[in-house]
């Protein structure tokens, strides 16, 4: 509601200076919380979201977005929103920016640039140099391989596809893990040696597992490089704390270990359990218990019972704490990844504890973020309950994605966007897993 009023058409609502925020001008929040909207039965506020989107929303603007946040957010909640109420309204928009996209993959390598102008047509690197961020050029798949499926173009699937077979034979990997940086010109791996599941690497490892199961397991190499990945994840990063051994995915810098675990690392529960329900090896799904252990902790070891965006572990066997934050680290951006991996664990295991972790992140939420005039925003430190520090952003992913996992791990439909039948994207827009090919 506060959305409507403070910042309708807007990309982000501002709850405490009740205004709003833009960051490419294309109603980020009201295009990512479409399907939400849709899920949790919001008839009429879908209904005035729509026809913002029908009369409003253009893409022929004069401005750069970023190819990735793009793709997973806009793209992405189109496809799923067409999905789920067959309205032609969003598949037309959808293509429309699919096409509008394409211009990142005109590279040397076919490695896309990170930006794109959508009215103009040209892309280009950030600013500061030519290297791609490995994780946003390996997280486009799902959503352009699905438009090439609805709209019969078939150079949607093939730019993403190409991509996939590129770092599939790329040297420079580490039993499956992959560096961080991937250069546009030459196409090779930039900033070896350095490996870590959290930002800038950690949906390459979801989308390889989530494009095999959205083609209907047909497509060997995505398997292949997602079972070497996880076993490179256990050769390589995962350790346990001293004190109560808490087993958690630390990071490698030029062979030298470092205990840091970002909280987008939080994902990593759900996808294992999810490959583990699609037949891969059961001791997935026992790294996933753990792993998802060790993420409730980063919530209930805080004063506000909030994750900080990073936490670090202790490897001493002393009796001291085994999380500890560091002061840049403290501020938690209403993330979605440890509620989405709750959402997947009740759901193969119907274990109720993960309902009640997940209630008491939502009441955590309630008592630390929500606005008094509305809307739920970002905050500076989650070890200072009487100050966490507001900092005035709701960002749009928190109506996307951390509501809707919460909804969904609280419902009782589990046929409600069945994992059989549906694949999210890594910003939880839902696509329909393909028919699988005539043998």
């Amino acid at each position: 509601r506060s959305y409507k009023e403070y910042a309708w058409g807007h990309d982000e609502l501002k709850p405490i200076s009740r205004s709003f925020g833009e960051w490419f001008g294309l109603g980020l929040t009201l295009i990512d919380s479409l399907d939400t909207m849709w899920i949790l039965g919001l008839k009429e506020e879908f209904a005035e979201a729509k026809d913002w989107v029908e009369k409003e929303l253009s893409f022929d603007k004069n401005v750069d977005v970023n190819l990735f946040e793009t793709t997973i957010r806009i793209l992405g909640g189109l496809l799923s929103t067409y999905h789920l109420t067959g309205d032609q309204l969003f598949l037309e928009k959808a293509k429309d920016l699919g096409s509008r996209l394409m211009p990142a993959f005109k590279t040397p390598s076919k490695i896309p640039f990170s930006d794109v102008n959508i009215g103009k047509g040209i892309a280009h690197p950030p600013r500061w140099t030519s290297d791609s961020t490995l994780a946003e050029v390996t997280s486009i798949q799902l959503e352009f391989r699905e438009l090439s499926r609805l709209t019969q173009e078939p150079q949607y699937q093939e730019a993403v596809n190409e991509v996939m077979r590129l770092v599939h034979k790329l040297p420079g990997k580490q039993d499956g893990l992959v560096p961080m940086f991937i250069n546009t010109n030459s196409g090779q791996f930039t900033h070896k040696g350095v490996f870590t599941l959290g930002a800038r690497a950690d949906s390459y490892y979801e989308y390889l597992l989530k494009q095999w199961i959205q083609g209907g397991k047909a497509e060997d190499d995505l398997l292949e490089d997602y079972l070497q990945a996880v076993e490179g994840v256990k050769k390589h990063l995962v350790r346990q704390t001293g004190p109560s051994r808490l087993t958690f995915v630390g990071e490698l810098s030029h062979s030298r270990f470092n205990p840091k675990m970002d909280h987008l690392v939080c994902f990593l529960p759900g996808t294992l359990a999810l490959g583990a329900h699609n037949g891969l090896p059961g001791d997935h799904m026992d790294l996933a218990v753990q792993l998802m252990e060790t993420c409730h902790q980063m919530y209930q070891q805080m004063e506000t019972g909030l994750s900080p965006e990073i936490v670090h572990f202790s490897m001493q066997a002393s009796d001291g704490p085994n999380l500890i934050v560091k002061p840049a680290d403290r501020h938690n951006l209403l993330r979605p990844e440890t509620v989405e991996s709750l959402f997947y664990m009740y759901r193969f295991t119907k274990d109720p504890k993960y309902r009640d972790w997940g209630w008491d992140i939502l009441l955590s939420f309630n008592n630390y973020t929500k606005v008094p005039g509305g809307g739920y925003t970002s905050i500076n430190n989650v070890r200072d309950p009487v100050n966490p520090g507001p900092r005035d952003k709701m960002e749009s992913f928190f109506l996307g994605e951390t509501l809707k996992y919460l909804y969904l791990l609280f419902s009782d439909d589990m046929e409600l966007l069945s994992l059989d039948k549906y694949v999210f994207n890594t910003e939880a827009h839902a696509l329909p897993i393909w028919p699988s090919p005539p043998k």
